[in-house]
């Protein structure tokens, strides 16, 4: 635990910086993941500067304080829950754009710029940053990072890592390293940036990012082809990729998230059909590849619309919010799966078969284009404890299903702490030590965001 002298001794490092009010301590001792047991931090400590970063962590490291990063805290994994006796440190502070390069077509950003942000600054330049999480508006470039985090476009342009360049981070002992660079091509030595993205926040502190722009699409068509049920729209994945054709969002939900939707938004999507598949392509082939995929779904019997811009873009936002709010009454864990897109509709199939079998309610939507799927498991909470005992089962059997198909736990939220209890279901005992092996380099004290990530 933090005492009385060791919390003084960061107040006086960090003025201004260092909170322990209680209203704080409850606000940033979680993410939106699920909390298997809750826990108030020593302190919150809001960096404005990378030296704010160092400092903290040079006393952290005196002190051998748990230090657990965060910046919107949209994870849903649980990366960014406090840890006994840990202190919080917001990142959501270093919010600068420091350069945008439209010819060599980077951007350089602190830890806390929002990703919704640099894309407003970036686009007047006819540019993008291509990955974008459902959370977009409020997640964080740095956490963005932290979890290689996916998002709508992953299809074509793949996840966060995909358009990371360089990092600056802070390591354990507060010592601050560069690593990567700034053209699109480099291959000297480790590829230390590629190892630190994704690693939530367990080998450094990332305080600034140089990313990779992408060409702001001129044309972009958007179809929305229902399907009578989940499995065929699922089969209508395959048909897309065996016409050779690459969209840049291919997005599928089921009856029950068209029905949640509508209920939400008072839109009509469930009246349409039993499941949707949500395609747009983009660039100047945009309408040739549209009617590609067109063809190829009418062909499996799937009623297709092309959607005007307004249209397009309301069932686009749609999808980033059918995850839903949570409910009071209901106990409710969404998963991140991923399996080959050969095993989609095996998989789709098993999770209906598994909820029906163990009694719980379930709605899929998914990155279908790389087979990331998020099933949501949920009972009614005025059930109990059998209730949740069948959720569990449920939720470990889908993570079983889909290893078996030759898939992973997670395709993009992350390990963080919720996910802990399976990763020894993907990985091998002597990956796992590896791994515990490489954070020791990184981190001898064990002081960044222990108990996520990895199994050590």
């Amino acid at each position: 635990m933090i005492d009385a002298a060791s919390l003084a001794e960061l107040d006086g490092a960090l003025p201004g910086r260092v909170s322990t009010a209680p209203a704080d301590l409850t606000l940033y001792s979680r993410d939106q993941g699920p909390v298997l047991e809750p826990v108030l931090p020593g302190a919150v400590v809001r960096a404005h500067t990378v030296a704010d970063v160092q400092a903290l962590l040079r006393w952290a490291t005196r002190h051998a304080v748990a230090i657990v990063s965060r910046g919107a805290g949209s994870g849903v994994s649980g990366g960014a829950h406090a840890t006994t006796g840990s202190v919080i440190l917001s990142l959501e502070r270093m919010n600068r754009i420091l350069e945008i390069n439209a010819d060599d077509e980077t951007a350089v950003v602190e830890a806390g710029v929002i990703n919704a942000e640099l894309n407003d600054a970036v686009a007047e330049y006819g540019l993008m940053y291509a990955p974008d999480p459902a959370s977009y508006r409020w997640s964080t470039i740095g956490g963005n990072v932290a979890t290689n985090a996916g998002g709508l476009r992953c299809a074509k342009y793949g996840v966060t890592r995909d358009s990371v360049l360089a990092l600056d981070v802070v390591l354990a002992d507060g010592t601050l390293i560069s690593t990567g660079h700034r053209t699109f091509k480099g291959v000297a030595g480790y590829d230390l940036t590629a190892l630190m993205t994704g690693s939530e926040g367990t080998l450094g502190v990332i305080v600034g990012i140089t990313v990779r722009l992408r060409y702001l699409p001129r044309s972009v068509h958007t179809l929305a082809a229902f399907f009578d049920d989940f499995p065929l729209a699922a089969a209508g994945v395959l048909a897309i990729g065996r016409a050779r054709v690459q969209p840049a969002i291919l997005e599928l939900l089921d009856g029950r998230t068209l029905e949640a939707l509508d209920g939400a938004h008072g839109s009509d999507l469930r009246s349409r059909g039993g499941s949707l598949l949500l395609v747009r392509t983009d660039g100047y082939g945009a309408a040739a590849e549209a009617e590609a995929i067109r063809t190829a779904l009418v062909g499996l019997g799937a009623s297709v619309s092309e959607e005007d811009s307004e249209e397009a873009d309301r069932l686009v936002d749609l999808r980033r919010h059918s995850r839903g709010d949570e409910v009071d009454d209901l106990y409710r864990v969404g998963e991140d799966v991923a399996v080959p897109k050969s095993q989609l509709v095996h998989y789709v199939a098993a999770l209906e078969a598994m909820a029906e079998r163990h009694n719980v309610q379930l709605k899929v939507v998914a990155h279908a284009g790389d087979g990331n799927l998020h099933p949501t498991f949920w009972v009614e909470r005025s059930e109990g404890a059998e209730a949740q005992e069948r959720l569990e089962a449920a939720l470990d059997e889908s993570i079983r299903c889909a290893l078996d198909l030759g898939g992973t736990i997670t395709g993009e939220h992350g390990v963080g702490q919720y996910k802990r209890r399976w990763l020894a279901w993907e990985q091998s005992p002597e990956v796992l030590r590896l791994q515990a092996e490489i954070k020791k380099v990184f981190d001898p004290l064990g002081i960044l965001n222990p108990g996520k990530a990895i199994v050590s």
